[in-house]
């Protein structure tokens, strides 16, 4: 069953000539109970669709439905039934882990006995039983993280709008959110995810989409989509003399690439690149299968975004 459809949507901002189109002709649909995520660098596009999806802003054109929903017309009523965790976490220092819950619920028309009882099972989930009437100046910021996608799911919604949910985390706090998603998905929840993190996005998404400058240029399951696009292996070579190496060798390599002092050599057969580089003092390197950040930078480039 299709929990969001997203139908040729264009959305564009400023006036004459410096009209710049930021969405052009996206159209992707979620099936319930997957992970879906949206890749893409920096200004690609990402956050602008889930504001649209959520009819926080109006398309230039294009069709979006939303659990049954035409949005952004019928938005309001669409979005009691989701859950939202921002990329900056939206909490009320003034009231208690518990009140942040509790004043949260009644924006969705909820009762307080209602909400009660969804405290205890929301506070364990996010592992924060102990910390029920601390203030929100008393978390640390991987508390905070986990008090907001507890926030996301008071009204027990159907799907859960993530933009960037584990950025600034440690390796810790980025760990126990995995958890916690893996828990909600296995639990029949629906989650639309977008992040920089490439091992969260292969760890987390039954399908994916990377966007770059408003379009959408591939979309599929994390593994069908690199070996669909990238060579098997991969070759990192590290040291002052590893791009000179890698010109040498690039007729052993199906495709080389170079950052800084670091060369990417891509291939289905290793063996000739690895005899090589035993041939070569003072080179480090790294032989590994290729992975979802390789695709990334294969079709968005390895420049810098600002």
């Amino acid at each position: 069953m299709t929990i969001l459809s997203v139908e040729n949507l264009h959305k564009s901002y400023g006036d004459g000539a410096a009209r710049r189109q930021v969405i052009n002709g996206v159209s992707f649909a979620l099936r319930r109970g997957e992970c879906y995520g949206l890749l893409g660098p920096n200004g690609a596009g990402k956050t602008t669709t889930l504001k649209l999806c959520l009819g926080l802003t109006a398309p230039d054109s294009g069709r979006i439905t939303l659990v049954g929903h035409d949005v952004p017309g019928d938005a309001r009523r669409a979005r009691m039934r989701i859950g939202v965790v921002p990329q900056i976490d939206s909490l009320d220092p003034d009231f208690t882990v518990e009140e942040n819950l509790l004043v949260y619920g009644r924006y969705f028309g909820m009762h307080e006995v209602d909400i009660a009882d969804r405290l205890d099972w929301l506070l364990g989930f996010a592992n924060l039983i102990a910390k029920r009437d601390a203030r929100i100046g008393e978390l640390s910021g991987g508390m905070k993280r986990r008090l907001t996608l507890a926030r996301a799911l008071v009204n027990d919604p159907d799907l859960i709008f993530m933009d960037e949910p584990t950025t600034g985390l440690d390796p810790q706090a980025r760990h126990m959110i995995w958890e916690r998603l893996k828990t909600l998905l296995a639990n029949g929840k629906t989650i639309l995810l977008t992040t920089h993190f490439m091992d969260e996005a292969e760890r987390l998404c039954d399908r994916l989409a990377v966007i770059d400058h408003g379009r959408m240029i591939a979309e599929g399951a994390p593994r069908e989509l690199i070996a669909a696009h990238i060579e098997s292996q991969v070759i990192e070579a590290y040291g002052d003399r590893a791009v000179e190496w890698a010109e040498g060798a690039r007729g052993l390599a199906d495709r080389v690439e170079t950052s800084g002092e670091t060369a990417f050599c891509y291939t289905n057969h290793a063996e000739p690149l690895l005899q090589s580089l035993t041939q070569r003092e003072g080179l480090r390197y790294l032989h590994r299968p290729a992975n979802l950040e390789d695709l990334f930078l294969k079709l968005t480039g390895r420049e810098m975004r600002d």
